[in-house]
């Protein structure tokens, strides 16, 4: 004898209808077994890894085939990958968790190796005096604080690269949103690569020490060069002698948008201590 399941009340929007997700809202029913120690650390392990097929697919693909995933979500192709946007903040998250880069997140000592680095000595002179602290305490509070705001501040970053943009491939008929998720796609590159897996190489095997300015700023722009050649071509169609120019002047003006935005990044921490 088969049993009828009896009609369910939604808890959300109060709609009536027969199933495991209301066809109102999409509210799930929830029964014994979501309330079980196996579904909850299921729960857990879901949110916390992202071990998800499209996130790991969207993830190479950024690596192995930059610009495609703009193209393919420029062109509305986005059933099949996660956004570019989703995959920038569970990356910025997993960066923050264990900022040993001082890429986007920079400490007091990384903006004192600033070309401006003068001028903000003379701003941390005044501020120690005001606070009545001496400099190791002031470092403390000042990393803390830069860490937190860094997480919320990376988009900068984003808004600011994405500007020449607007310039060097105006004819290519892109609107500005169109930019911006471009530069998006390269933020979620250098957070994977430049960030993510040289921490973990330098846990794993060591030699952070030999990881200073300098060598970071070779590895930012060697990086960077293949990606925005291989997404030029990818994404912008531009090939050729124009491609390489393009590319060129684009990494300068990255490294120059990347000191702004620690810039920005300094005089923000620097008020709210």
């Amino acid at each position: 004898m088969n049993l009828i399941e009896k009609p369910h009340i939604c808890n959300s929007c109060n709609h009536e209808f027969n199933g495991n997700f209301c066809n109102h809202c999409g509210e799930k029913v929830l029964r014994p077994a979501d309330k079980s120690l196996k579904s909850i650390l299921n729960s857990i392990l879901l949110t916390i890894t992202f071990v998800d097929s499209r996130f790991i697919k969207t993830l190479w693909m950024v690596i192995v085939s930059p610009g495609m995933l703009s193209r393919n979500f420029s062109n509305g192709k986005r059933v099949s990958h996660i956004s570019p946007m989703s995959l920038f903040f569970v990356l910025n998250l997993a960066y923050f968790f264990f900022p040993v880069i001082q890429l986007f997140n920079a400490s007091l000592n990384t903006q004192l190796l600033s070309p401006l680095s003068g001028f903000y000595s003379t701003i941390i002179a005044h501020k120690i005096v005001n606070m009545g602290i001496d400099l190791n305490s002031f470092t403390l509070l000042y990393n803390l604080k830069t860490t937190g705001l860094a997480k919320l501040m990376v988009m900068v970053f984003v808004i600011l690269s994405s500007l020449p943009l607007n310039v060097l491939y105006w004819k290519k008929n892109k609107y500005f949103t169109d930019h911006v998720t471009y530069a998006i796609e390269l933020a979620c590159f250098n957070l994977f690569i430049n960030t993510i897996v040289l921490t973990l190489m330098v846990r794993l095997i060591g030699g952070g020490g030999l990881l200073d300015e300098f060598v970071l700023t070779v590895i930012f722009i060697i990086t960077n060069l293949y990606f925005v050649l291989r997404s030029g071509y990818t994404y912008y169609y531009e090939h050729g002698w124009r491609l390489i120019l393009k590319s060129i002047f684009l990494i300068v003006f990255l490294k120059v948008a990347l000191e702004a935005y620690r810039a920005i990044l300094f005089f923000i921490t620097i008020v709210m201590l």
